[in-house]
């Protein structure tokens, strides 16, 4: 179905497209909103890249899609991820401490 997008994201696809062929990476055109650029990683293993160009409507109860919303919601999404991992970090040294400590106590009660 045509959009009134449809213009905007050929050429935004088309300036990507000639960006990327510009690095040197061969661009594959796999639909008519995606592209794929085949990549090596350091150990010359083959993969690809997928780039999608959807332009979301929203959700089905009529709410426009803000992808200044997302962004924000993104970021405290890896903020809370980022306290859960330091947390976690904190409780393992904790242990680590303690068992260190146990493991002290029992070697001075086998030598004592």
């Amino acid at each position: 179905m045509a959009t009134k997008f449809d213009g905007v994201r050929a050429e935004i696809m088309k300036t990507v497209t000639e960006t990327f062929e510009k690095m040197g990476y061969e661009v594959l055109r796999t639909g008519s909103q995606e592209i794929v650029l085949p990549i090596l990683n350091e150990d010359k293993d083959e993969a690809y890249l997928k780039i999608s160009f959807v332009i979301p409507k929203g959700d089905r109860d009529g709410t426009p899609y803000d992808g200044y919303e997302m962004k924000e919601y993104y970021e405290m999404k890896q903020k809370e991820k980022a306290e859960k991992k330091k947390e976690a970090e904190r409780k393992k040294a904790e242990k680590i401490e303690r068992d260190k400590a146990m493991r002290e106590a029992k070697k001075k009660a086998k030598e004592g």
